[in-house]
């Protein structure tokens, strides 16, 4: 018989049965979908209405269009309740497809009345709040590993995305017309939805973008200020943004890639955003867009270098990627000036623990164009480069690694034998005076041990000021004043210990007090212990 609870005891916890199967299971990543959210209209019955092309060209022909272009103003349920309406569904869907044939094949059917419906139309059923970020953290997005996050209502954005873009690609479209209805406010609420985590959305958008930058001349400025503001916000604000590569593509093509003379807007694009954007987290998702290759490529390295990965090596990877594909096209003046600080990020690379950045960085040597700057800038270089490859051809632990560095050694040989052997030398030469230096270091430390062990309280006291002085020392080699130093504090630490006996220190105690606030102290004494809910194990038995 089941005892009854008592009713001051607490509620049961509920619990889920969880079943287990036998053997290990295959866990099936489902693909992710979400929804924008829709103002669904009231009316949402519709009715079919007779095709456009059985209508006779004209003003008929006109109103009959206009009246499919309303009837797709209708918005529906695809995530709550996606069965809903769904013959109503069907007749939209089927007039946004017969309208897509219609614009694309027909001839003389942009009359000036259809502008004002098709610009609303696209606006009602797009420019919606978009859903909550799958990844609101901003981590890194994998497109090989991770599956993107998908409109539920993309059936039918997708055919109003394509009736618009026919739309605007019509030989019957005016620009001069349809400048009153697409102006800035339309052209922001179309970036916004550059944040949409489908790329199907996103690709579309690009598109149409493109061609209303083509198209209208008046909001080219308004297109390209606005696009830097969103980059400005994903660089120094929130590092989250789902269309940056979108948009990279579109200012790529704009910038057309910075021709010569730069404009001073490019420069400042070049140095505030492009470089910048190399620092965020998810550049692999956008690094093969914000890939560029200017012809003054003098500030791009510095930027490169000033930017460089110091703790993620996949990144490390891809800048040295970039890297090699700027020195492709580099001109000897402007090599000249950055081949120091460069080749010194690239003998650290060389000198990586992590076996692809030190390969990567080591096939610029099978690189024609690069091994000829190396060649004519061979003294500067190989001084830089020479300890990291000698050091790295016998202590790396990846053999592939000492394949290539023999490889690079042997290059360098073949440059300038004199100089190699120069280098050779200056090399085990400063080994030799580092060795010399530990020596005489652990000669000095080995005196200031035989002066300590002479005192006769050394084995009786401990000096921590003493200890500090050591440990301040430890870097560099004790000079004779720096061992009288260390001498005359052991022995005023020695007396210090000697008149301060442990007999005469006291050790005082704090006592905490409890809170004196009244309603702590009545939670402290109406306060129950759960020893009575609970059943002890014999109980149970």
């Amino acid at each position: 018989m089941n005892k009854r609870p008592s009713p001051s005891a607490p509620p049961p916890t509920q619990l889920n049965k969880i079943q287990y199967g036998g053997g290990g299971q295959v866990v099936k990543r489902e693909r992710r979908q979400s929804s924008s959210r829709f103002s669904l209209s009231r009316n949402r019955e519709l009715h079919k209405l007779p095709p456009l092309k059985e209508c006779p060209p004209g003003e008929e022909q006109e109103v009959l269009f206009v009246e499919k272009i309303r009837q797709c103003c209708v918005l529906f349920d695809f995530v709550s309740d996606p069965l809903s309406d769904l013959k109503y569904k069907e007749v939209k869907r089927a007039a946004l497809t017969e309208m897509v044939e219609f614009i694309t094949h027909g001839r003389d059917v942009l009359t000036d009345a259809i502008y004002p419906e098709a610009v609303l139309m696209f606006s009602v059923n797009l420019f919606r709040p978009l859903p909550p970020s799958s990844n609101p953290s901003g981590a890194e997005f994998d497109p090989e590993e991770d599956e993107p996050t998908l409109e539920a209502a993309w059936p039918h954005l997708q055919l109003v995305y394509e009736f618009f873009l026919r739309f605007l690609e019509s030989p019957d479209f005016q620009p001069n017309m349809a400048k009153k209805y697409i102006d800035q406010k339309f052209v922001m609420s179309l970036l916004d939805l550059f944040d949409s985590e489908d790329p199907r959305e996103r690709d579309f958008l690009k598109t149409i973008l493109h061609r209303i930058y083509g198209k209208f001349l008046g909001l080219r400025a308004y297109i390209r200020r606005h696009i830097n503001n969103i980059f400005y916000r994903f660089i120094y604000e929130t590092e989250h943004h789902n269309g940056i590569a979108e948009l990279l593509e579109i200012l790529g093509s704009i910038i057309n890639g910075f021709a010569l003379p730069l404009k001073e807007e490019h420069k400042m694009f070049l140095i505030r955003v492009l470089l910048p954007l190399h620092k965020a987290k998810s550049l692999s998702v956008y690094h093969p867009q914000v890939t560029y290759h200017p012809s003054s490529v003098r500030g791009v390295i510095s930027g490169l270098l000033r930017f460089w990965p110091r703790t993620h090596s996949p990144k490390e990877v891809m800048f040295l990627n970039e890297l090699e594909e700027i020195l492709d096209v580099i001109e000897p003046s402007e090599f000249s000036k950055v081949m120091e600080p460069l080749f010194r990020q690239i003998a650290q690379c060389v000198s990586s623990p992590h076996f692809q950045v030190a390969e990567r960085a080591l096939y610029y040597w099978n690189n024609e164009y690069i091994l000829s700057l190396m060649s004519d800038n061979a003294a500067q270089i190989l001084p830089i480069m020479f300890p990291s490859l000698y050091r790295n051809s016998k202590n790396h632990w990846n053999k592939t690694i000492h394949g290539l560095i023999y490889n690079a050694l042997k290059l360098f040989m073949e440059m300038n034998q004199k100089l190699f052997d120069d280098c050779t030398q200056q090399y085990k030469a400063e080994k030799q005076r580092v060795k010399m230096r530990g020596r005489e270091r652990a000669e000095m430390w080995n005196r200031i041990e035989e002066m300590a062990r002479l005192n006769p309280q050394y084995s009786m006291f401990y000096s921590p000021p003493a200890l500090s002085l050591l440990c301040s020392m430890e870097t560099d080699t004790p000079t004779t004043e720096d061992i009288q130093i260390l001498k005359k504090t052991m022995e005023t630490e020695a007396a210090q210990v000697l008149h301060n006996s442990p007999q005469e220190q006291k050790i005082l105690l704090k006592r905490s007090d409890l809170p004196q606030d009244i309603y702590t102290i009545r939670a402290l004494e109406s306060h129950r212990r759960a020893e009575e809910y609970l059943s002890s194990s014999q109980e149970a038995l």
